[in-house]
């Protein structure tokens, strides 16, 4: 059986792997992108192609900002351009490279930490202003304790900010040899590549860079939230490209959430 440190090795590799080739995820924006932030234009996306509402991210200067497994040069760089001091927190090292790249050819206040999304002790509670999280969850087994760890190390009235996948999308096979256009439901949820499927070729995966993946339910995403202590205060879906999958020709694929951590009560 495979454990939990196995994962995170497995998709450290992986990633480290695609960041190495031409995934649409590891490309760092140029200094066109950094100067415009620098003048206030600037836009991040937590899902495939929706820009997250400017509202949702309040005044970003001088304000703490963790990017939770975002690394890649995007949207970290583009958050410290806008004002903030930023950690890039990944699992890749690869990613994070590149983070750091940005960083210092334009002079940005980012820094950067390898681990566990899942394990933040590292960092001290009420750490941070706003948590930033584009789909990443789907790498890791466990999604509750991510939440947990957010919760504690946002101050009050911070802000998480997530994407993740629509628990829909792992119904369907999309690896089954078919016409792409065909699509059959075969899994139960929640998905996991480690128990939905009869076997998994780990080299297999490690070679074309393919990381381990997993469906969370609604339960564990917007309830793991809630039973965290979040308010949710910000929902919005949003569709990928028919290349990606025929499934985006039927429904949104992926979905965001705004969700606070409420001040403390008057007395």
């Amino acid at each position: 059986m495979i454990d939990k440190t196995q994962v995170l090795d497995h998709n450290r590799a992986a990633w480290n792997q695609q960041s190495r080739g031409a995934s649409r995820w590891c490309e760092a924006v140029d200094g066109d992108v950094i100067a415009a932030a620098q003048q206030g234009q600037w836009e991040v996306i937590l899902t495939p192609t929706k820009m997250v509402p400017r509202s949702w991210f309040g005044a970003l200067l001088n304000k703490d900002v963790l990017c939770l497994a975002s690394g890649g040069g995007q949207q970290a760089p583009v958050l410290a351009a806008a004002g903030a001091r930023v950690v890039s927190f990944d699992n890749s090292d690869e990613q994070l490279a590149k983070d750091l790249a940005v960083a210092r050819q334009h002079n940005l206040n980012l820094v950067i930490e390898q681990g566990d999304m899942a394990d933040l002790s590292r960092f001290a509670d009420a750490s941070f202003d706003l948590v930033f999280q584009p789909v990443a969850n789907v790498f890791i087994p466990d999604v509750v304790p991510v939440w947990r760890e957010c919760y504690r190390l946002l101050r009050p009235g911070g802000v998480l900010l997530a994407g993740f996948m629509n628990p829909a999308f792992y119904l369907f096979d999309h690896e089954a040899p078919t016409p792409r256009e065909v699509l059959q439901v075969r899994f139960a949820q929640p998905y996991s590549d480690l128990l939905s499927r009869e076997s998994v070729d780990l080299d297999k995966k490690a070679r074309a860079g393919e990381a381990l993946e997993f469906g969370h339910s609604l339960e564990h995403q917007l309830g793991g939230q809630i039973d965290a202590g979040f308010v949710l205060s910000g929902f919005y879906e949003d569709h990928w490209d028919n290349a990606a999958t025929p499934l985006n020709q039927y429904m949104p694929t992926s979905m965001a959430t705004r969700a606070s951590k409420p001040l403390p009560a008057s007395a």
